[in-house]
């Protein structure tokens, strides 16, 4: 089972890492790290580098494809190069996928025209400039599209996928073994339960908090 997943610079790192530990763990898992360039990929704290084992351009099948978000997606929502090759292989995969605001990516590429998806809660609306149906979700799927939420979402769409490859006991299993079981310190991971102060000061000091 051949699965991609898309580096760029100023990514997100668990944007991609999250799905990584996931997926990584599926019986005949075949994962690989792709980017334009082979070599390292600086994401977006500029302290942190992935390393992209593959070129995109040798890549023409994959049976799941994902896409992580960044802070600043700008030069990947005009890239054409990346967008001609989600396009070719998306008619190949059993997945595509995204993580935040990788939803976007996938909708400058035209892949989710008319379909349920998700993105991080800042940008949400953004999905409606290519078509798509902004649902606030945590993981969304639309046939073989499905669209994570917010960074650490990307987790809860790798078990999705998981159980929906391997069965529930598998993923169960996996999420056993990486002990995804969160007990965060705030009830405030999303705008419907963090206090409305809290809220207002993000999208004030996006740039401190996103690194935008």
């Amino acid at each position: 089972m051949r699965i991609v997943i898309v580096l760029y610079p100023r990514m997100t790192a668990l944007d991609a890492v999250g799905p990584y530990e996931v997926l990584s763990r599926l019986p005949g898992a075949d994962l690989v790290l792709a980017g334009h360039d082979r070599g390292p990929v600086g994401t977006d704290t500029g302290m942190l580098t992935l390393h992209a084992d593959e070129q995109l351009a040798n890549i023409d099948t994959a049976d799941i494809v994902v896409v992580p978000g960044g802070p600043d997606i700008t030069d990947q929502q005009n890239d054409r190069r990346l967008h001609e090759w989600l396009r070719a292989v998306d008619p190949t995969t059993t997945w595509t996928a995204s993580v935040c605001t990788g939803s976007l990516i996938l909708g400058a590429a035209g892949l989710l025209q008319g379909r349920d998806a998700t993105s991080h809660w800042l940008t949400l609306d953004e999905l409606t400039k290519h078509g798509a149906v902004p649902k606030r979700d945590r993981v969304v799927r639309d046939g073989k599209y499905a669209t994570a939420a917010g960074v650490s979402a990307g987790i809860d769409l790798g078990l999705t996928l998981a159980a929906e490859i391997a069965g529930p006991q598998v993923a169960m299993g996996i999420q056993l073994a990486i002990e995804y079981d969160p007990e965060p310190p705030f009830d405030a991971g999303s705008p419907g339960k963090a206090p409305q102060a809290v809220t207002a000061f993000l999208k004030a000091n996006e740039q401190l908090v996103l690194r935008r």
